[in-house]
């Protein structure tokens, strides 16, 4: 190409193209003696390939090479090595579990509605786990063009009806039981305690890790300025690293037995390198830092743009997108000196540091940040030493056992006490501290949510807000809690709320006159009330709803015709309450429970607490036990509560 920059190209000028043809590989390839291989390589730079031919029923081969080829092509949803592999065992349990039929479909167009339901059947027999995932990963390779041409048309139309849901529901706990056949489920976090018991051991691990690397390459430095002013073991030491530092092979220390496996080979190793063993505590704590799954850090890159040293920008990787949306930039805090152990970017940086060395002395270069000494006779390479990034073709290629690290520690994790049941471990009893990357992330998502005050869309960090919500969030143990704590307190303020308003109503207009013992005429003109008002009132001419009122056309507010509710009239000077009255008043306490079990209960105090409040605490408080037990009896059927709201205004 000759022309260069953006500006070379315009309308009616054509786009510059290299020189020579372009032949992209066949991802179907035939070897010699007759193979039919798939050659795979995905956008996360892993490749692999796939024998068709090692499967059963030679007649599907070339359908199923060529179906598979477009799953795990550059416009298929299997882009990623562990995606291919996952794909590739689900075909090949199908194709197996056919080859094994007493009358098997030979060829494509053999294959009926009744071989997908049996292989289904089978499945779920035999592991119901992964039945629903199998069966649709059939269906989508078997919608691809080179099958489902070749397929019957009645065998896709069964393969595109919804798939049948598990009939036994998702449990929040932190393994799979065997009584129900080891089927996936949700996974809890941490509590408090454990959580901060888990981030100091991390932390002091870490710790441990980064002081030891540090320590040998100071002694390098010293050794390499200066030997002279070494003692006899650091001059020793200094001499083994020196030649550990140029050739990155690791030599038998003196007085060791001389065995490839020597245990101090492993210790002289980890002064200038970090080892397998050294990745559970890192991976976990960059986990938790970044509050990220197991993959995105296993996949860090080397790659990095550091931002006024405040910040190191990142383009990681967060799988499960969807296709060419599994890439994201992001923005990590350095921290101040010191704090690498607690910012997700200072200990990216920290990373780099201790695994610069290996990184530099392997072979090939990799565009992963993790890198590691191994002993090269344990895995299996002939050689004695071996520098190595786990991660590279695999994410399964190094097995990260957190529990395991967790329980061999000079000072093993222990869980919370849980109370015993159905014969378990009871109270005062303490059980090892199951660690896993779903649990950190869970316990993480957990604590960003109640940072931002249970707010779905500013939690949602690496995950939609169902996902966070229904994987993460439902369920939780924590967020249980928090959320019944934050409800409670809610239900405290608008409980509180209510009795202010009740107390400004009553200081503003006047409380209700409550008029005890008999309520005749002439007890209650006794009591103090004019003789008409009186004869008024035990007539029933004055009565509202649930009260009587001694002037309607004077507020004693507003001097103007009362305009109120009558759940207001208990905060009104013109009220009046006599024993005849506690009927009613006891329906309209009925009537407003019924109402608080079909409310929020924050609405029901916005809407009835001034009422309550009034009709609990300054009325019925007044008379005597056997007044409302009398009272009780004569209680009508209707409160009138919805007529005297007007709940049409009210939704």
């Amino acid at each position: 190409m000759s022309r260069r920059g953006r500006g070379s190209t315009g309308p009616g000028r054509t786009a510059a193209l290299p020189h020579g043809a372009y032949t992209p590989a066949a991802p179907v390839q035939q070897g010699a003696d007759g193979t039919l291989v798939v050659a795979f390589h995905g956008d996360d730079g892993r490749r692999a390939t796939f024998d068709v031919s090692r499967l059963p029923l030679p007649g599907w081969h070339r359908a199923l090479a060529a179906a598979f080829a477009e799953r795990t092509g550059p416009a298929g949803g299997l882009r990623t090595h562990a995606a291919a592999r996952t794909g590739w065992g689900s075909l090949v349990r199908l194709m197996r579990f056919l080859g094994s039929l007493p009358q098997p479909p030979t060829v494509p167009g053999e294959l009926t509605p009744e071989h997908v339901t049996t292989f289904h059947a089978h499945r779920m027999a035999t592991s119901p786990a992964t039945a629903r995932q199998d069966l649709t990963r059939a269906r989508l390779l078997f919608t691809r063009t080179g099958l489902r041409e070749q397929v019957a048309p009645q065998v896709i139309d069964h393969l595109r009806r919804p798939l049948p849901a598990p009939r036994t529901p998702m449990a929040v706990t932190g393994t799979a039981s065997p009584a129900t056949g080891g089927t996936k489920r949700l996974t809890s976090g941490y509590s408090d305690g454990e959580l901060a018991r888990l981030m100091a051991a991390l932390r002091a691990d870490a710790a441990q890790i980064r002081d030891r690397i540090r320590a040998g390459e100071d002694i390098l430095r010293r050794y390499q300025r200066d030997p002279q002013t070494l003692d006899e073991n650091d001059h020793a030491l200094g001499r083994m690293l020196e030649q550990m530092a140029a050739t990155g092979r690791v030599p038998t220390p003196p007085g060791a037995r001389p065995n490839p496996f020597a245990p101090e080979r492993l210790v002289l190793a980890g002064h200038l390198f970090l080892t397998l063993r050294d990745l559970p505590p890192l991976l976990l704590l960059a986990a938790a830092l970044s509050e990220r799954n197991s993959e995105t850090v296993k996949e860090l890159p080397v790659a990095h743009r550091t931002l006024e040293d405040r910040a190191v920008e990142v383009v990681i990787v967060k799988r499960r997108r969807g296709a060419n949306r599994w890439r994201e930039t992001v923005t990590w805090e350095i921290g101040a000196p010191g704090r690498e152990l607690h910012t997700p970017g200072g200990f990216y940086l920290l990373l780099l540091e201790l695994t610069a060395r290996s990184r530099r002395l392997r072979g090939s270069p990799s565009p992963l940040l993790w890198c590691v000494w191994r002993n090269g006779h344990g895995a299996g390479l002939g050689v004695a030493d071996d520098h190595c990034a786990p991660f590279e073709h695999s994410l399964r290629g190094t097995p990260i056992l957190p529990s395991a690290w967790a329980a061999d520690r000079r000072r093993p994790l222990l869980a919370d006490p849980q109370p015993g049941r159905n014969g378990a471990p009871g109270p005062g009893q303490v059980l090892p501290l199951q660690v896993s990357f779903n649990r950190i992330k869970t316990s993480m998502e957990v604590r960003r949510t109640k940072r931002m005050g249970g707010h779905l869309p500013s939690a949602a960090k690496s995950n939609t807000m169902p996902v966070l919500f229904r994987n993460y969030l439902s369920g939780d143990p924590v967020i249980a809690s928090w959320a019944e704590e934050v409800l409670g307190e809610a239900l405290v303020d608008a409980e509180q709320a209510a009795l202010l308003a009740h107390e400004r109503a009553v200081r503003a207009a006047g409380g209700p006159r409550i008029l005890t013992g008999p309520a005749d005429a002439a007890a209650l003109t006794k009591a103090g009330l004019a003789p008409s008002a009186a004869r008024q009132v035990a007539d029933g001419a004055l009565d509202t709803g649930w009260s009587a009122c001694a002037d309607h056309d004077r507020h004693p507010l507003t001097q103007q015709p009362c305009q109120v509710s009558f759940l207001d009239c208990f905060h009104c000077g013109n009220c009046l309450i006599t024993r005849d009255h506690l009927p009613r008043l006891l329906a309209l306490s009925d009537a407003l429970a019924q109402r608080r079990r079909e409310l929020p209960e924050k609405q029901w105090w916005q809407r009835y607490g001034p009422a309550w409040v009034a009709v609990h605490q300054d009325i019925l408080t007044r008379f005597t036990p056997a007044e409302l037990e009398q009272a009780q009896t004569h209680k009508p059927q209707d409160a009138l509560l919805d007529l005297a709201e007007n709940p049409w205004e009210n939704p």
